[in-house]
């Protein structure tokens, strides 16, 4: 995803779909429906770079351990 500094595709084509007040319900149903979805593509993502990476539960609990902060004297 690339951030832009002007209105989105994205925000273009839902101001065109929605150009119309909501329910209150309704307009967290589509935060929802919009959560879920980028969440399924991040989890993806994620377990796409999990199997390419080769990464493992060992890998994980080492850098839950690991100390990277500058020492300071």
């Amino acid at each position: 995803m690339e951030k832009v500094g002007h209105l989105s595709n994205l925000q273009i084509e839902l101001l065109k779909l929605f150009n119309y007040n909501l329910q209150e319900e309704q307009l967290i149903e589509i935060k929802n429906l919009l959560s879920s979805y980028f969440a399924q593509n991040i989890t993806k993502d994620i377990d796409e770079l999990w199997e390419k990476e080769k990464w493992n539960d060992t890998i994980i609990d080492n850098w839950k351990n690991e100390h990277l902060r500058t020492k300071y004297k």
